[in-house]
């Protein structure tokens, strides 16, 4: 690996906390930070062999930090861990790498881009897809906006985590990226669920419609992973539809800001917000089968 830094990372979640351990086990110098103290407790409980300090603040954190990471909930929450009078940037030294994970605004990346300037900071927005399996594997895809230096500077890092890093353009670019991404995701699971409704009303034998779709033009990650648990109505699987929805909105808005028309895609939240009104917010995206009416079975 590269020359061990010292990195610090926001946010304690089931993403961050995964990113937190693949960074100490890659031997880097590890301080964390998370606005909720038990989570940080529980990150400690789950990694006994690996050592980080615990910062107090965002600004504690970043201080002597060569790089600082985060990845919380939503827009306020960056701007909050990053911009407030206690953020990243208070404390962060000129010239440090920061990188943000969080699927966010292309607009709050960009001011986080431009607030950086005045530091010197290298800053990356780069949120990332595989889910929860990828990044409990360290094996993450991640797109990235911002300048060739910063993404260079970021790469051993993000090595410790991802199997691919693409350096998609300017500041904002990963975000926009991120929201293109969401997008496929929404159509084909939105596909799949009437497909499998379908198949079923039909009494096909699922496991032989599956044999003969899945290696042909309808192949998906999402047909290969979540086509037996969708038939079988089991929707636990990492990705709420709470944070679809989050996601689906950005991308409806940077849509409506570029003059581009995603009616499929504003079709399909509200087909995840009828699954919100059944109850099935936090479950994983696959549930949006749900909504759809099961007439026959195998």
């Amino acid at each position: 690996m590269s020359e061990p830094l010292n990195v610090s990372m926001i946010g304690l979640g089931v993403m961050g906390g995964a990113m937190a351990r693949h960074l100490g086990k890659a031997g880097h110098r590890l301080t964390i930070f998370n606005r909720s103290p038990a989570r940080i407790e529980a990150w400690q409980a789950a990694n006994p062999g690996l050592a980080a300090s615990v910062a107090a603040t965002p600004a504690e954190a970043a201080e002597g930090a060569d790089a600082v990471i985060t990845c919380v909930g939503n827009d306020d929450d960056l701007a909050d861990v990053v911009l407030s009078p206690t953020g990243v940037f208070a404390g962060a030294r000129r010239g440090a790498l920061f990188i943000d994970h969080t699927t966010v605004s292309a607009r709050i990346a960009r001011q986080i881009a431009v607030e950086g300037r005045d530091k010197e900071l290298l800053c990356v927005d780069a949120p990332v897809t595989g889910g929860q399996s990828g990044a409990e594997a360290g094996t993450l895809a991640i797109m990235c906006g911002g300048s060739e230096k910063a993404i260079e500077a970021a790469r051993p890092v993000l090595s410790a985590y991802a199997k691919r890093v693409v350096h998609v353009g300017k500041s904002g670019a990963g975000q926009t990226a991120k929201m293109a991404n969401q997008m496929c995701i929404a159509g084909a699971l939105a596909g799949l669920s009437e497909a499998i409704r379908f198949a079923q009303a039909a009494r096909l034998d699922l496991d032989k419609v599956f044999e003969a779709i899945s290696g042909g033009a309808a192949q998906s990650w999402q047909m290969d992973n979540r086509f037996h648990t969708m038939a079988k109505g089991e929707f636990d699987f990492g990705f709420a539809i709470d944070w679809m929805r989050k996601d689906l909105g950005l991308a409806i808005e940077e849509a409506r800001n570029l003059g581009a028309s995603v009616p499929t895609t504003a079709l399909i939240d509200q087909f995840y917000a009828d699954v919100q009104a059944m109850g099935g917010g936090r479950e994983d995206t696959s549930a949006l089968i749900r909504r759809l009416p099961k007439k026959g079975s195998a």
